[in-house]
């Protein structure tokens, strides 16, 4: 693969078909979350957690960080895959603005898009945000982007963040 430039309806195809052959872990970092629609199994729309939950039940880890708590679309899907509940590692970080995905600690996704239909769902090209990133699989760049996520994950910019009053579920 290499260093890849993708910009709008690429996320979609390029970043989506990583995330569903993920073998081992997928770490995603996003500012925002929605109820996000892509296509699953057979070409059916469903929950981009439904995805998720898949994984899970294949026995990959799949860490989640992100800014803020989703809305009652979200909620209501989540709460139809129970896998989650149990398996997925999620956090909240109000600080929390890079858009990163870690494929099996092999490949990176580095860019602007949420976890949203605009960003990343199956909203029409004339209904998506225009977005860009590159997919990369250079091993510094990799590694960049694991230390990034990994710094947040582990609570390590805790105790310098200015903004704890707002943060509902302190990582440290």
């Amino acid at each position: 693969m290499a260093t890849t430039y993708i910009q709008n309806a690429e996320h979609y195809a390029q970043v989506l078909a990583l995330v569903r052959r993920t073998r081992r872990s997928l770490w995603i970092g996003t500012a925002d979350i929605k109820d996000l629609y892509v296509e699953g199994e057979a070409r059916v729309k469903q929950p981009f957690l439904a995805t998720l939950a898949h994984l899970l039940e294949r026995g990959v880890e799949v860490r989640l960080v992100h800014a803020k708590e989703p809305g009652p679309m979200f909620r209501s899907d989540f709460d139809r895959y129970p896998i989650l509940f149990t398996e997925l590692e999620r956090s909240l970080c109000p600080r929390v603005h890079f858009k990163i995905m870690v494929f099996d600690c092999r490949q990176a996704y580095i860019g602007s898009a949420n976890l949203t239909g605009a960003g990343m769902g199956m909203k029409g090209e004339e209904t998506r945000n225009f977005e860009a990133g590159i997919l990369t699989d250079d091993p510094p760049l990799v590694e960049a982007a694991m230390s990034q996520f990994d710094e947040v994950w582990c609570g390590r910019m805790c105790k310098s963040c200015r903004r704890r009053d707002y943060c509902g579920d302190p990582i440290a």
